[in-house]
């Protein structure tokens, strides 16, 4: 049986409602309008609606097994995009929900551990964000910085934006997921941007910056070089902490 939902993490839980529910066997994830998406000649496929109550109760449920906070892993594992981690991740909360609440600890499972290696890269993914995320100032005052992370990790920093940055306006825009979110010194909402307004973010020629940006940007640029020990440079560690990939959203990295 192939259960073919949304591609949210609402939808996902939903999966799992369903399978409980009609006792469904052999059941694989797909996503509506995946390019992966396969139809096996023998197999049956079943649409789930996303049913926030469902969802809700599928997750209350995690909570009551495993903690809020182990709970939530799925959720940032989720975020990985990787299907191979949601089938993983469906299959062990199929588990917990039957009994095995311990399954989580057995490394020995293949699907936990691939499950445990995601969480990890998610979470690594995550911290590298709030290290290398640099904001511009536009003329108007607001703080924009575009990113392109791995994992869809922005629901995951918003917390430590919001109270690190909680008198200023800020818009982090993630340009490999078509979405941003701003906050407004109140709350933080997801936008999404028009493709006027996404080629103005990520043109410098278009959106027009703050007088002073360009000072500030040099000021860095110059504290970086100065502290930069041209006998004690080691590339392969420094490209360890900080991967060439993030490069050309970093300041101090650009010419």
């Amino acid at each position: 049986m192939q259960y073919i939902f949304d591609g949210t993490y609402n939808g996902f839980l939903c999966c799992v409602f369903e399978y409980f529910e009609y006792k469904d066997s052999n059941v694989q994830l797909q996503v509506e309008g995946d390019d992966a998406t396969q139809t096996f000649l023998f197999d049956s496929d079943k649409s789930i609606i996303t049913d926030l109550v469902k969802a809700k109760r599928v997750q209350t449920g995690l909570q009551k097994h495993l903690g809020k906070s182990i709970a939530m892993d799925f959720f940032r594992v989720f975020l990985s995009e990787d299907r191979k981690a949601w089938a993983a991740s469906f299959n062990i909360i199929c588990q917990i929900f039957s009994g095995k609440t311990n399954i989580l600890g057995n490394y020995g499972s293949e699907e936990v551990l691939y499950f445990k290696q995601t969480l990890k890269k998610v979470s690594r993914e995550r911290h590298r964000m709030k290290a290398f995320i640099r904001f511009s100032r536009s003329s108007d005052g607001m703080f924009f910085a575009v990113i392109e992370p791995d994992f869809n990790v922005l629901p995951l920093i918003t917390t430590f934006f919001k109270n690190r940055y909680a008198d200023q306006k800020w818009l982090i825009y993630d340009v490999k997921r078509k979405y941003g979110l701003l906050y407004d010194k109140e709350n933080v909402m997801e936008v999404k941007l028009s493709p006027e307004e996404k080629h103005a973010l990520t043109t410098d020629t278009v959106i027009t910056l703050d007088e002073k940006d360009e000072h500030f940007q040099n000021l860095w640029k110059r504290y970086y070089q100065s502290t930069n020990i041209e006998a004690r440079r080691n590339m392969k560690l420094h490209l360890q902490y900080v991967p060439k990939r993030y490069w050309k959203y970093l300041v101090e990295k650009q010419v």
